[in-house]
């Protein structure tokens, strides 16, 4: 028997679900925490950069260059620029500042005598390490007890959201929402 503050129509979502209102409000509510942790996550990497005294595509270069190395993979500077998206003189001016202060060298490529090969240093590696590890650390802590069940649900989300992302057009030719736009956007 329904409360007596409730309505026929709210006893009668027990049975068949929550109403679209209901939905519509926790799709915002998760939206709302994306935001709220990609805030985060940016106000960290600008933190990053500055203690690391580097731009976000010097940034980008060496945790690119880092993870290649992680890999067994040597990098030339024609896969930076295809990576970043940017001219070959900008790649070349941030592989000059990097070198400049410390953080990657340039060396022959092994078997192509025209061509080099960027890598990140020894130092640059330890530099990352000691400011990002104990950021790493929290972080796995704060996912390593979720569930199998848990961690599935995060992942299939984090897709779906990577999907719709990836979807938007540039050049703003995506179609009408169907609804209001929630304020977690």
């Amino acid at each position: 028997m329904p409360d007596v503050g409730e309505t026929r129509a709210e006893s009668s979502r027990y049975w068949y679900g929550a109403s679209e209102e209901e939905r519509r409000s926790r799709a915002v509510e998760v939206l709302q925490a994306f935001r709220v942790y990609r805030a985060a996550e940016i106000a960290m990497r600008r933190r990053t950069r500055e203690s690391m005294s580097m731009g976000e595509n010097e940034l980008l270069v060496l945790r690119y260059l880092l993870k290649a190395s992680g890999e067994g993979r040597s990098v030339s500077p024609s896969e930076l620029t295809r990576y970043l998206g940017v001219s070959t003189a900008s790649t070349t001016a941030i592989i000059d500042r990097l070198e400049k202060s410390g953080h990657v060298t340039r060396v022959p490529h092994p078997s192509d005598r025209r061509s080099i090969l960027v890598v990140a240093t020894a130092e640059s590696d330890a530099e990352v390490r000691a400011t990002l590890g104990k950021m790493h650390e929290r972080m796995m802590s704060a996912v390593i007890d979720m569930t199998p069940e848990e961690s599935a649900i995060v992942v299939a989300c984090l897709a779906r959201l990577q999907e719709a992302v990836d979807q938007v057009d540039p050049h703003g030719a995506d179609e009408e929402p169907a609804g209001p736009l929630p304020t977690a956007i």
